[in-house]
């Protein structure tokens, strides 16, 4: 059983759901502020989305700049951008007994609360 979480130890939000859901010992914990994730761990993410963009946090306030900068035309360019800096990512993240769950969303956390549960 193999249950992991992606957060940014900074973050308000990740923390309260981390401990909203019961994030214990039994999870691998990586705060991608000290640890980003590697491209391996995007590509996984993405077999799970099938879409880059998908785990781009939009919400990210330096998205805007580098997106007035550098426009994203296709899917590989959200890659790029996920790789390039930890506020990119969509989080947390989470990953329990193979199923991935992404974001703060309130059907989000239900979600992995009912997981966790089965």
């Amino acid at each position: 059983m193999k249950r992991k979480v992606y957060f940014l130890s900074t973050c308000d939000t990740c923390r309260r759901i981390m401990k909203e859901v019961g994030v214990d010992d039994s999870f691998e914990q990586q705060d991608i502020k000290f640890s980003p994730v590697t491209e391996e761990q995007v590509d996984h993410f993405y077999q799970f989305t099938g879409s880059y963009e998908e785990l781009v946090n939009k919400r990210a306030r330096k998205l805007k700049e580098v997106l007035a900068e550098t426009p994203v035309n296709k899917d590989a360019d959200y890659k790029k951008l996920l790789l390039s800096d930890y506020t990119f990512l969509k989080r947390p993240v989470f990953e329990i007994d193979g199923e991935l769950f992404i974001g703060n969303a309130k059907n989000t956390v239900e979600a992995i609360k009912a997981k966790l549960k089965a």
